[in-house]
């Protein structure tokens, strides 16, 4: 019992601890984190089709999926804090003001590419790596919210 109490306490203050973090990230390091977390899916993705369209390298394309799934589960949401639809990261923030509004719109949309990003490595692509671009393919995700070539940051 006692250590079920003290486990739990450590997860309690991490918790705590993680969400103290978020709250005091300022505007501009939550606006390149997340702008970072997204060119890093690109490249990702880049190494995916890439893959796909030339030489097939399954364990490049399982990394690749592996890095996506990751980033897509990190909880990149909290990065959208009051303050952040406006301003600069790496680069000024292209999102639309409607991200921060929008709420049930932005969950159906995050929820659907976690999903496609975990199918996606979960599958486990054979030669050819044809699943991971049939999951992909499968489970558009709409990025309505996208300003210029950039895509929610």
């Amino acid at each position: 019992m006692f250590k079920f109490s003290k486990l739990a306490a450590i997860g309690l203050s991490a918790v705590v601890l993680a969400g103290t973090a978020v709250a005091q990230t300022k505007p501009e390091d939550a606006i390149a984190f997340r702008q970072a977390g997204y060119k890093f899916m690109a490249w990702n993705t880049t190494r995916i089709k890439m893959n796909l369209e030339g030489q097939y390298n399954k364990d490049e394309v399982i990394q690749a999926a592996n890095a996506i799934q990751a980033i897509a589960n990190s909880g990149m949401g909290k990065l959208y804090l009051p303050g952040t639809d406006k301003g600069k990261g790496f680069h000024d923030t292209k999102v639309k003001p409607e991200l921060f509004t929008d709420k049930e719109g932005v969950g159906k949309v995050g929820k659907a590419f976690n999903e496609a990003a975990n199918e996606m490595a979960r599958k486990r692509p054979p030669a050819g790596g044809r699943l991971v671009c049939d999951t992909m393919a499968s489970r558009p995700v709409l990025l309505p919210w996208r300003t210029g070539d950039s895509v929610l940051v």
